[in-house]
């Protein structure tokens, strides 16, 4: 059964650039709905976001000597590093791409070179613009649409030709224009959506083929239609559809009509240049650690090296046209376990002057973590069980007891901070989840009792706890 046809949802908010008055302390505000403690951190990323609205209001030549406040944020994982990031950018309607530096090699070596990163945020920023744009013209593709698909289920009546009269020429297309409407407000009512019709459509797959660059193998998709549109007749099929299928691919044949391209790439640079973000992870796996040397990390300080220019402000050659990272934000972070923000190259420590350490969790912020934030925890296995007809709910001893043993394991085993929640919660609900659809009690109230008789065992074995927990 074919679904209903709704037109394309409209995005509001991402995408969309910084508001004006979204001042530092509302910045910390909205991050505070979603990230329990950090203050430090959101201050920090509050402050170096509210700066680049600053610098685009700056007037003169001044504007482009203003350099991003970067920022380096330290901490064990599962503290919230990622998660601030994330959230920063989707408030600020950023194009926002997270990699892992550990991912990246130097040039010579196999593997993806650094600049490969300014090519993937210059596709966020594409993506984010052509989706703007599209929902911008999406009531106006949809009733292109409407009248491509009236179009065939009722074609126009054969017009003779000049100097031949017919005296039911004009009662044929009265009539004909009487029936068309009727079958418009059938369409609109979604009365129409089962009927099948026999439409023609253009051929959309095109192959994905490997470049190799001299930075390396590079993974890209060549949209042939455009490369041979000149050289090659556009290749269309006749298949049988519902009315609702047909509206979904003519209203994106339509959008992607009214939707200048050339406009979506010149804002989409513009973007990608001056407010995009992008989140370097694991920086610490490239920092050399002291006394070490040569074998399977000899390219850590080459990579540091490919990044630094990338950071400082270079020219990066896209599918697009040429990118400038001057004014892109660079948020790295990592654990530094085993070494320290000072192991990197002096160089690339300068291009991030902020530094942020970000403090480890404990029980109280784990019962904050679970109760909250808008996305809690224990809101989305509530929300989750719902959806069976059951209503789970946690008395406020159990949230403690669920809080002070995921500190214990973290203590006692591997600190993995907020993390452990999950992996607690999931083995906590475990058998409720299981029987959830065949489970006559509708209501599940747990208590610490409830949560230290289920955990008890893997608890006090070392082993299970290591490998479960």
């Amino acid at each position: 059964m074919a679904q209903k046809f709704t037109p394309p949802a409209t995005v509001t908010g991402r995408g969309s650039p910084l508001r004006e008055e979204l001042s530092p302390q509302e910045i910390v505000t909205a991050l505070d709905r979603y990230i329990v403690g950090q203050d430090r951190a959101k201050k920090s990323v509050a402050i170096a976001l509210r700066n680049r609205w600053r610098r685009q209001r700056v007037s003169g030549p001044l504007r482009e000597e203003i350099a991003p406040n970067n920022i380096i944020m330290i901490g064990p994982t599962g503290v919230g590093k990622t998660e601030i990031a994330r959230r920063l950018a989707a408030l600020a309607g950023s194009p926002f791409l997270k990699v892992e530096a550990s991912k990246y090699t130097e040039v010579g070596y196999v593997g993806r070179d650094v600049e490969s990163m300014v090519r993937d945020l210059v596709d966020l920023s594409v993506t984010m613009i052509k989706r703007e744009k599209s929902n911008q013209v999406a009531d106006r593709a949809a009733q292109l649409a409407d009248e491509r698909i009236l179009d065939i289920l009722l074609p126009s009546p054969v017009k003779r030709q000049r100097g031949t009269e017919d005296p039911n020429e004009a009662d044929a297309i009265a009539k004909w224009e009487r029936t068309r409407e009727k079958l418009r407000v059938q369409l609109k009512d979604n009365l129409l959506d089962e009927k099948q019709i026999e439409m023609e459509s253009s051929e959309t797959r095109f192959p994905v083929v490997e470049v190799f660059t001299p930075q390396g193998m590079e993974e890209f998709g060549v949209n042939m239609r455009e490369m041979f549109a000149g050289m090659m007749p556009r290749k269309t099929r006749r298949r049988k559809v519902s009315v609702a299928d047909a509206r979904r691919a003519l209203t994106a044949e339509e959008i992607d009509k009214l939707v200048d391209m050339d406009d979506v790439i010149s804002q989409a640079i513009d973007r990608a240049e001056n407010s995009g973000i992008i989140f370097i992870d694991e920086l610490d796996k490239i920092a050399g650690e002291p006394g070490r040397s040569g074998g399977p990390d000899v390219s850590r300080e080459g990579v540091q090296r490919d990044i630094l220019p990338i950071v400082e402000g270079t020219n990066v050659m896209t599918k697009y046209g040429m990118v400038r990272t001057d004014h892109v934000l660079f948020i790295a972070a990592g654990a530094f376990h085993t070494s320290k923000p000072s192991d990197l190259i002096p160089e690339l420590q300068g291009r991030f002057p902020i530094r942020v350490e970000l403090d480890s969790l404990g029980a109280p912020e784990f019962v904050r973590i679970l109760t909250e934030p808008q996305n809690a925890l224990m809101k989305q296995y509530r929300a989750l069980l719902e959806t069976e007809g059951i209503d789970v709910r946690f008395t406020d001893d159990a949230v403690d007891e669920i809080s002070h043993t995921a500190q214990l394991v973290n203590d006692r085993t591997e600190n993995i901070g907020a993390r452990r929640l999950h992996t607690i919660m999931t083995t906590l609900l475990e058998d409720v989840m299981f029987r959830a659809s065949s489970m006559k009690a509708k209501e599940v109230v747990f208590d610490r009792k409830d949560v230290k008789k289920i955990l008890r065992d893997i608890i006090a074995d070392d082993d299970l706890s290591r490998y479960i927990l």
